[in-house]
């Protein structure tokens, strides 16, 4: 029983640090948003969270959105790996396709824009290819 418990309440911690680092992504400081974008990437790639992304998904997508759109160099390349780990996540389903259609035009912008960070615009193809394998129900 208290194995159980140590469980519940190891997981209950990890789901607050995620919460806190989502809640991050909106802060002013870029190398608080940057921080957060790590954190959320290593725990997005080492474990299973569809559960508690699916009730977050939007608000992630928003948050990614702003990091995208007015981030530079690495937080758009970490945002957007963290996008490619949000639709492996949410899989082939109809929420993992909501997730990358909202994001998809912004992916392209920064991939096709030159005055992008190489490593920027490389995250952007990456992530536009492995979602767009995963999650795209165009055939387009």
């Amino acid at each position: 029983g208290s194995e159980a418990a140590s469980e519940q309440g190891q997981e209950e911690e990890a789901e607050d640090r995620l919460k806190e680092h989502m809640d991050n992504l909106l802060d002013k400081s870029a190398k608080t948003r940057q921080a957060a974008l790590q954190s959320l990437r290593l725990a997005l790639s080492s474990k299973t969270l569809s559960e508690f992304l699916l009730e977050r998904r939007l608000m992630l997508t928003d948050s990614l959105e702003k990091c995208l759109k007015k981030g530079k160099g690495e937080e758009q390349a970490l945002a957007a790996t963290v996008l490619t780990l949000l639709c492996l996540q949410m899989g082939s389903g109809p929420e993992g396709e909501e997730v990358f259609r909202s994001l998809k035009p912004l992916l392209v912008n920064v991939l096709t824009d030159s005055t992008a960070s190489p490593s920027a615009r490389q995250s952007c193809a990456t992530a536009l290819g492995m979602c767009c394998y995963i999650a795209a129900a165009d055939l387009e």
